[in-house]
């Protein structure tokens, strides 16, 4: 699979350091535009893990981007975001949709939005752990992120029940990310 980077960040030089996914950006799955953008700098200092709930898994590429419109337009018109509340989400077909992206001021975790990238993983991950392809999707995006700058090397990993009174990101998703180097306890 070749690397594929968001459109507004600089794209790497495909080395053996390089992290390798496959990549659908914002004009790949027909984006509303934003109503407004924030930008935040420097590397963010937390990665924040959700799952969607609703819309459910999707398994196909199709099912997918039409969950990302769904999620942007209520995140958009009932929730009165700027946009999809996400910087990333990863479908069940194993690949990375991009929300805000990197640096962006995100609506997925309160008094974390300005220092997070927060990826939420397409489902409900309550009662079942998400696909192998699902999981390895994430951990290259988190990679490429460090490559970049986007990510610092020592970001915290938290499940979104850790920063709000939610049952997100799903139990068995939530034990999953507790075995991942970075998870943290208390933000």
């Amino acid at each position: 699979m070749p690397l594929i980077a968001c459109q507004s960040d600089p794209i790497p030089e495909n080395n053996s350091n390089s992290s390798i996914f496959s990549y659908v950006s914002r004009a790949g799955w027909n984006a509303a535009l934003p109503t407004l953008v924030e930008r935040f700098s420097g590397a963010a200092p937390y990665v924040i893990i959700h799952h969607s709930y609703i819309p459910s898994a999707c398994e196909n590429t199709g099912e997918c981007v039409k969950a990302m419109k769904d999620m942007q337009k209520y995140h958009q018109e009932v929730q009165k975001w700027n946009d999809i509340g996400y910087s990333f989400a990863v479908g069940g077909d194993g690949l990375v949709y991009q929300g805000r992206g990197f640096n962006v001021v995100g609506a997925h975790a309160p008094s974390f939005n300005d220092k997070s990238v927060g990826i939420c993983l397409i489902g409900d991950w309550t009662y079942y752990t998400p696909p192998k392809e699902m999981l390895d999707a994430v951990h290259a995006l988190i990679e490429y992120g460090i490559q970049n700058g986007n990510i610092r090397p020592d970001y915290k990993l938290l499940g979104h029940r850790q920063v709000r009174d939610t049952e997100c990101p799903g139990n068995r998703l939530y034990n999953e990310i507790k075995t991942w180097d970075h998870w943290v306890e208390q933000p």
